[in-house]
């Protein structure tokens, strides 16, 4: 897998329907040290909000990439390095997997091919906006999400893994499943990564955590402190 995200340990998601805590920046936002910036939300996400934070953060030396909750919110801009386009393995319907991804080809294509890659979601908390969204089959076990997982890699090729479990600190036995049924594809993780000791705990077991909710409830000095547990579960694992 020759992705960007290979290297990524900590990722930074922006909802363009969100405020940043008071008296922050995107200057401050993009300084934090995470390795890229997703802007993307599911809910009441326009393109006038994602151009804004895009333009934003585009003054800034971090990757940017795009995650859109549907076709409709699509931008193009050269400051982007990419879409990240989510297909939800464990919905209920189809849409999710590809039927919105079809719509966007039909009403957009050809796209910018060389820059849209997907994430194969397995989506694990039935409360979150997502799972709702999605209509998404959360009762999963370890194995079940083991076998998503190499579903997605073996059988579809996808580089990117994402256990999404937004809005609450997820079940490690879970991800480490989904991790040990991988070979080469990048294991993302989100959800409830609140502080360095939550990050710390999932860096044991994900490539990669994805930080959202923090930015915008607490600020980016908590975004420094996941960035730093992730880092530091990474280099520990690197040396034993």
């Amino acid at each position: 897998m020759t992705g960007p995200w290979t290297e990524w340990d900590h990722v930074l998601k922006v909802d363009p329907d969100k405020d940043l805590a008071d008296g922050e920046t995107f200057a401050d936002v993009c300084q934090t040290g995470t390795d890229a910036i997703e802007i993307g939300g599911t809910l009441d996400i326009t393109t006038e909000k994602m151009e804004r934070v895009v333009e934003a953060c585009s003054r800034y030396d971090v990757p940017l990439y795009q995650e859109p909750s549907n076709p409709g919110v699509v931008i193009e801009s050269d400051h982007l390095d990419g879409y990240l386009i989510p297909t939800v393995f464990n919905a209920e319907s189809s849409f999710w997997v590809t039927g919105a991804h079809k719509e966007w080809v039909r009403i957009d294509g050809p796209l910018d091919w060389d820059r849209t890659y997907t994430e194969a979601y397995i989506v694990l908390n039935p409360d979150a906006s997502v799972a709702e969204l999605t209509e998404a089959d959360t009762d999963q076990s370890a194995d079940d999400v083991a076998s998503f997982a190499a579903v997605a890699e073996k059988m579809f090729g996808q580089e990117i893994v994402y256990i999404e479990y937004s809005g609450t600190f997820g079940d490690t036995e879970k991800v480490a499943a989904a991790r040990d049924a991988l070979d080469d594809a990048t294991l993302f993780y989100g959800g409830g990564i609140r502080d360095y000791d939550a990050a710390y705990e999932m860096g044991k077991h994900a490539d990669t955590i994805v930080v959202g909710d923090l930015l915008h409830d607490e600020g980016v000095d908590a975004v420094r402190e996941t960035v730093e547990g992730v880092k530091d579960a990474h280099a520990e694992a690197v040396v034993e």
